[in-house]
């Protein structure tokens, strides 16, 4: 059985990272988050890791989840709105079928505790 990485290719992932980052960059509330940042390298990481998690060759290999994420003072409620964002870009802009989406939503969800701050205000 293809994974989902081969159903859709690294080129397709690179397109999805590049209008996912457009919609959230364009969110007044999730905008600040990404002050400073190199979003090009950002991108990078990005096309890596969801590569990863979709079951292509692509080994991630940047900074842990976690220790890249402390100090933002991310909360649940962002963490969620960057998810819907991520699951409606798969689905509507690129035609995502549900096992795909349904992968990704799964691995948001195990990778959560490690990304959301505990207190952080919103």
């Amino acid at each position: 059985m293809a994974s989902y990485y081969e159903k859709v290719g690294a080129s397709t992932i690179r397109d999805v990272v590049d209008r996912f980052y457009t919609v959230v960059l364009d969110d007044v509330e999730l905008k600040p988050y990404f002050n400073g940042v190199d979003m090009a390298r950002l991108k990078r990481h990005m096309v890596m890791l969801l590569c990863s998690v979709l079951g292509g060759p692509e080994v991630y290999e940047g900074h842990d989840l976690g220790d890249a994420h402390r100090g933002m003072a991310i909360t649940g409620e962002h963490y969620e709105k960057v998810g819907r964002i991520l699951v409606t870009v798969l689905r509507e802009d690129f035609g995502a079928d549900d096992g795909l989406v349904e992968h990704v939503a799964t691995v948001l969800g195990q990778v959560r505790g490690s990304i959301v701050e505990v207190g952080a205000a919103g």
